[in-house]
């Protein structure tokens, strides 16, 4: 038990999912998980441990932004053993070829105040990330896979031409996490992995409505979910 965390040990599984949004956890523990249990509620940020086609999973918010997500997913994985994690939250589209609601599995991450520098850069694990990207397209999920940039600033005086460097070095979404938890999976010798869903586009101005954004998820949470099951199955 953690300050953050109620659960005990034994009811956090080794491969996690990892939402932003608390009423996103219960949804996804609800749609895709056999037998969920809450088993963490503190502050709000609900965790649910199920199983998907029998593997164990758990579901754990983690708020907005890097600081929160840095304290849930260094909790679960210097303190309850999860050694597998895929991010499974939004982002902005920056590259011509992606639509809303397509999906973005991570190849890189950067801090965007690292861009011009060159450095910084951190990756998934290259499993997690093959199987991801074969689970899309077995699946027809359109997406793109690619690097993203992670902002601590979600209004930021320059609107969009803040990302105006991230394109330029290849970036092809921006969020605010995927960066902090790739160093984080490093650091712990943790697998790690972002799916993210493209809720606005930052060249073309469009935007999911908010009536649609449990639904929505739905094609990045099976992806992720059956790439946690291949690299299981190996």
């Amino acid at each position: 038990m953690t300050p953050h965390n109620e659960a005990r040990r034994e009811d956090v599984a080794e491969a996690a999912l990892l939402p932003g949004d608390p009423q996103r956890a219960a949804w996804i523990a609800a749609t895709f998980l056999e037998a969920p249990r809450l088993v963490n509620t503190i502050r709000g940020c609900l965790g649910y441990t199920g199983a998907f086609r029998g593997m164990p999973v758990t579901v754990q918010a983690t708020g907005i932004g890097r600081p929160s997500f840095l304290i849930y997913a260094h909790e679960l994985m210097a303190f309850y053993g999860v050694r597998r994690a895929i991010r499974v939250g939004t982002c902005g589209g920056l590259a011509d070829g992606l639509a809303l609601r397509d999906i973005v599995i991570a190849d890189s991450a950067r801090p965007d105040t690292q861009m011009d520098a060159g450095a910084g850069t951190h990756r998934p694990d290259a499993r997690l990330l093959a199987c991801a990207a074969a689970c899309a397209r077995e699946g027809g999920v359109p997406h793109g896979v690619g690097p993203v940039v992670s902002s601590d600033i979600f209004y930021h005086p320059l609107g969009r031409a803040r990302f105006d460097s991230a394109r330029a070095n290849g970036a092809i979404a921006c969020d605010m996490e995927t960066s902090a938890l790739y160093g984080l999976a490093a650091q712990f010798e943790a697998r790690a992995l972002s799916v993210c869903t493209v809720v606005d586009h930052m060249l073309t101005g469009e935007e999911t409505a908010l009536s649609e954004r449990q639904g929505l998820f739905a094609n990045m949470c099976r992806v992720a979910l059956e790439a946690l099951l291949a690299d299981r199955r190996g």
